[in-house]
């Protein structure tokens, strides 16, 4: 393989934090080097609420990967979540002004910038602005207008932006670990690299990466995203509801949920469970049914709650369904269970498509962390210059590709 370039994604959640390190050949083939995977301290709900901590555990992670794959981490491309994380959709119409009335690069830019021109709070980032389709003299559907014969070109754009401070936070976490930030991607969009192919962007899709806080939602239409979300809840959600209604602590009903836990009441066999735990001597026991009854109860109002924001968003026509990742979406009977709730074809799926380490990360937990990986790819094929911080020599997706040919002819 002629390798292209080394990228680093880093996914700090609310429960886990972790560092991959990717290498991307010409032909665009993702191969995982090393991974580091630490318990994250210092979040709640995707909001860093500890500096100190949530540095010491993306610091932790960095230096894992470093260490099964023999390579430094200077830089990374960074998930963005939190509850703070919001979209928009905007459109922006230029007239075409080259005298030969084709439209150029520079046309585009602009409308683009038209478009990205809406008004957003002072108090908040924008992350993204994606381009949904171009309207050229009044015909809709065109994906890129560059070249065609024109008098007015217009635009459409998801624009995804996040909370200021939040995203200063994270910036400042992240820095303090020794890394460089190549650029912020929301993890939503990057969940969705890694888990959807280009026919179910086509169709319609959504997907739901359901971590331990929160739950990103990414719906996509014609090809590009139209709507990103981020819902408040997750796996932890069904981890308190299990402590407080079998009287245990938090340790406990996770493994539990683990281990015996289900969102499928049909075909739970109703047995004892032993429950082992601080304050319990062994002998305590809880019935099967009654653990699966509560995480249903929590699992369906999740499900709600999704389809809440998904009809607010104008679900439409969503022919390819939801898919669900993350960690949350492990849960034995969770697609069944998303089907009768949503009356939509739900399946659960993980990151796919890439060499080298992919045992562990093959896992639907890594959805966000390899997506990164994919963003970074995707960016490197198409030419396009970061957005987040290219100032030094060695910034931005050139200075990277230098920084490969550097360790291919030292």
């Amino acid at each position: 393989m002629e390798r292209e370039a080394v990228l680093v994604g880093i996914d700090v959640g609310t429960s886990k934090v972790v560092a991959l390190i990717g290498e991307v050949s010409r032909e665009g083939r993702l191969t995982i080097m090393g991974h580091g995977t630490v318990p994250a301290t210092g979040l709640k709900r995707g909001a860093i609420v500890n500096i100190d901590q949530t540095v010491r555990s993306i610091a932790d992670a960095v230096e894992r990967a470093e260490r099964l794959s023999g390579w430094k981490i200077d830089r990374a491309f960074v998930g963005v979540g939190g509850p703070h994380v919001e979209s928009l959709n905007s459109t922006g119409q230029v007239a075409v002004t080259a005298h030969h009335r084709e439209v150029t690069r520079a046309d585009i830019d602009r409308a683009i910038e038209v478009a990205r021109a809406v008004s957003i709070p002072s108090n908040r980032d924008v992350l993204h602005v994606e381009r949904r389709g171009f309207t050229v003299d009044g015909q809709e559907g065109v994906k890129d207008p560059l070249g065609m014969s024109a008098l007015r070109l217009e635009v459409e754009a998801h624009i995804v932006s996040a909370s200021a401070t939040a995203v200063q936070n994270l910036t400042k976490c992240v820095q303090l670990a020794g890394v460089k930030i190549d650029e912020l991607v929301v993890n939503g969009l990057a969940s969705a690299e890694a888990v959807l192919i280009e026919a179910e962007k086509e169709h319609g899709v959504a997907v739901a990466d359901i971590g331990a806080g929160t739950i990103n939602l990414t719906m996509f239409a014609e090809g590009s995203p139209f709507h990103t979300a981020v819902l408040p809840v997750g796996g932890n959600n069904v981890t308190n509801d299990i402590a407080i209604g079998l009287r245990t602590h938090l340790a406990v009903a996770e493994s539990l949920k683990i281990a015996h836990g289900t969102c499928d009441l049909r075909n739970v066999v109703d047995e004892e469970i032993p429950v082992e735990g601080p304050g319990d001597d062994g002998t305590r026991t809880v019935r099967r049914l009654e653990l699966a009854q509560i995480i249903e109860a929590r699992m369906r109002e999740t499900y709600e709650l999704l389809k809440e924001e998904m009809k607010r968003a104008g679900q439409g026509m969503l022919p390819a369904g939801l898919i669900i990742t993350g960690g949350g979406s492990q849960l034995a009977g969770a697609a069944e269970l998303g089907r009768e709730v949503l009356q939509m074809q739900v399946r659960v799926s993980g990151p796919t498509g890439m060499g080298g380490l992919t045992d562990t990360i093959s896992d639907p937990s890594y959805a966000t962390s390899v997506g990164l990986l994919r963003w970074g790819a995707n960016q490197l094929a198409a030419g396009e210059p970061l957005l987040y911080e290219t100032g030094d020599e060695g910034g931005g997706l050139l200075g990277r590709i230098r920084e490969a040919i550097r360790n291919l002819f030292p």
